[in-house]
């Protein structure tokens, strides 16, 4: 019996499990796809499943079902249609999403079960053994009874949920483990850009725990979006070219769409693509080539939403890019160089920009909300149902945690953080210090976010020098936070530390918020207690 993670998206669905070494292995389907693509059509009574079923939108759209998953739980009045415009058309079945296939009414519901079947049945074939249990990722907006109703079709479909883990948390999760990086405490932002959706999340990691500081969902923005803005160029010449629309009909509209998504994926790798359709309209071939640059032109709107995006979600966490530590790029659209690059723009250079394009050792950002699950589920799979339930009642999950940092102040005024804000508590930190003389005075405070502003001289080169009619270059002002000693909270009298010798200091919150300080340096030991 075995344990797995599922990304259940819109546009593509993953598996991942873990192997016996601790290692995390994704999962293809039949026809060698890792990354399934959620779809389903029909042609009489068989079923088509992942990009068998994407092949039929040129021939077979009506009976062919994609972007179904944010319809679940949802009443059809309450629901957008946008991206189901060139394949089966949502309809009305009693107050529910669902869909005419062949004659027949068939639910979103009963569409996701026999998606999940095939999940399920690829899984079951690639481990050789029934699957025992499943983390599955949801996005953060899905609500409780969305939840509980996607719980309900998984275990019909024969997949036991374990529990239903968010999107960000779990890419963040998987990219954190794989580095070893669980333990620092930093603040990332979470960027998942989607098919047909994008979710971004600011999270503060703070000795492994994850606390979500804001999260944002739009469907305006994705990947769809950069394949119209490419579809739209291309259509645009064929029309100057051949006086012919190559948008009119489905057919036409998912051969462009095909070759267009391809194009698109290419350029994340290389400089140019071709864009080659055969008899996409009126019978007429249509072949071109578009270049990186000339994408990120006819898409630069798209991009810009998507910073502005992000930069939203931070302002929506009281921050300021200044205060992000990483930002993590996850979700199929996160390959693209351009996004990157975009995000290099707009934060700090202090800030680390987590993304293919920038590092071609990291994971596939497409991977990671699959591994992140798999290891969520390799974690919990010990546990018995209560004890996953009591981990995830409102007084176990909504902890307190700390509004400013705590630290100490250093020997020439600095506050040295012992523990960063949105701290979780109870905690125990210990940092060792050096002594700057025989008896030494801990002071503990809660620290004060400033903003330090260096200014930086642009070089000159002699030729400059020589130029008197060149304009002299801005200055650089490199802004950073730093945090200052603000409130006083307790001090301690270490005697007989001996100085330069090595000072351990002790914090200890419980969870009644009382703080317990201790300082020891060899047999010299203090303690405090402050409420």
């Amino acid at each position: 019996m075995a344990t797995i993670g599922i990304a259940f998206g819109n546009s593509t669905s993953s598996i991942a499990f873990v192997r016996e070494d601790g290692k995390v292995d994704v999962i293809a389907d039949p026809d060698g796809d890792r990354f399934i693509d959620s779809a389903l059509s029909y042609v009489g009574s068989k079923e088509y499943h992942g990009a068998q079923a994407i092949g039929q939108l040129i021939r077979n759209s009506d009976n062919t079902v994609v972007n179904f998953r944010d319809f679940i739980g949802v009443p059809f009045d309450k629901i957008d249609a946008t991206y189901s415009e060139h394949s089966a058309m949502p309809i009305n079945v009693d107050g529910k999403v669902g869909y005419e296939i062949n004659g027949e009414r068939i639910t979103v519901d009963e569409i996701a079960k026999r998606h999940l079947k095939h999940i399920a049945k690829d899984a079951e074939d690639y481990l050789g053994e029934k699957i025992e249990g499943v983390v599955m990722t949801v996005p953060f907006d899905f609500t409780k009874e969305q939840k509980e109703l996607l719980t309900k079709i998984s275990g019909e479909a024969g997949l036991h949920v374990l529990q239903l883990i968010h999107e960000p948390s779990s890419a963040l999760l998987a990219h954190l483990s794989a580095k070893e990086e669980l333990l620092d405490d930093k603040v990332y932002v979470v960027a998942d850009f989607g098919g047909v959706r994008s979710d971004a999340a600011v999270i503060a990691v703070r000795g492994g725990i994850f606390t979500v500081l804001s999260a944002e969902q739009t469907s305006k923005i994705g990947g769809s979006e950069l394949d119209s803005a490419l579809m739209d160029f291309c259509a645009k010449d064929f029309k100057k070219k051949f006086k012919t629309d190559a948008t009119t009909t489905d057919r036409s509209y998912a051969k462009l769409h095909a070759a267009c998504l391809i194009s698109k994926k290419t350029l994340s790798n290389v400089e140019s693509a071709p864009v080659s359709v055969d008899s996409l309209a009126g019978g007429l071939d249509y072949h071109t080539s578009i270049n990186r640059m000339r994408f990120e032109v006819v898409a630069r709107n798209v991009f810009s939403q998507m910073a502005a995006f992000v930069e939203d979600v931070i302002k929506k966490a009281g921050l300021e890019t200044l205060d992000i530590d990483s930002v993590l790029l996850s979700g199929g659209s996160s390959n693209i160089p351009k996004i990157a690059r975009n995000m290099e723009f707009i934060f700090p250079e202090t800030t680390t920009i987590i993304a293919p394009s920038l590092d071609s050792k990291l994971q596939n950002p497409n991977e990671l909300n699959c591994r992140g699950a798999a290891l969520q589920a390799s974690l919990i799979s010990s546990f018995d149902a209560d004890e996953i339930r009591q981990s995830q009642e409102p007084d176990v999950i909504s902890t307190k945690q700390l509004s400013q940092p705590i630290g100490v102040k250093g020997a020439n005024g600095e506050f040295i953080t012992l523990l960063p804000k949105n701290t979780v508590y109870p905690i125990k930190k210990v940092i060792s210090l050096e002594a700057s003389a025989d008896d030494v005075l801990v002071e503990l405070y809660e620290g004060k976010r400033t903003v330090k502003e260096t200014v930086e001289e642009p070089e000159k080169d002699e030729e400059d020098e020589e130029d008197e009619d060149d304009e002299e270059d801005e200055p650089d002002i490199i802004r950073e936070v730093v945090y200052v000693p603000s409130k006083l909270l307790g001090q301690l009298a270490l005697k007989g530390a001996g100085k330069g010798k090595k000072v351990d200091v002790i914090i200890n919150i419980r969870k009644e918020g009382k703080v317990q300080l201790t300082a020891r340096a060899g047999s010299a030991v203090a303690k405090g207690v402050i409420v």
